[in-house]
């Protein structure tokens, strides 16, 4: 399957739209073999800036966002996101292989609704996504992570 990034997946009326941020094109073929099953419409962008403008122009239901982007810090991409009246609603889960509490802390304070650490299980981020997109999770799902 190839994967064009910083492109939009063809939107599905009803469908819920996620923009996935990594700047790691592994981690985004990953992301998007959680996401199709559950049939949602996903973007993709590998930076801050591709990824701020995606969210202002199609305004997803949800935003997977990794922290160490090589152009804009994820902080500062959340910071970015809270200002803008366009963006400022939209949830936003943290992705990201800083694990210290103190960095789970941080990402939460500066406006992040949820926080996953890498190497992630994926029925637990699948569990977080329906949560946040309010999709009916199976009965093992709801025992798992679930929106903050």
């Amino acid at each position: 399957m190839e994967l064009i990034f910083d492109k939009i997946q063809p939107p599905v009326i009803n469908q819920p739209l996620i923009l996935a941020v990594d700047d790691d094109e592994d981690n985004l073929m990953l992301l998007t073999e959680v996401l199709e099953p559950m049939k949602c419409s996903f973007m993709t962008a590998t930076d801050g800036q591709t990824a701020l403008k995606l969210a202002q122009k199609h305004q997803p239901d949800l935003i997977l966002l990794d922290v160490m982007l090589p152009d804009v810090h994820g902080v500062e991409v959340v910071h970015r996101l809270r200002q803008n009246r366009q963006t400022m609603t939209i949830p936003v889960i943290a992705v990201t292989a800083l694990a210290r509490v103190e960095d789970r802390d941080s990402l939460l304070e500066a406006g992040c609704n949820n926080y996953i650490s890498k190497p992630y299980m994926l029925d637990e981020l699948e569990a977080v996504i329906r949560c946040y997109l309010g999709l009916i999770p199976s009965f093992a799902e709801s025992e798992s992570a679930c929106c903050g």
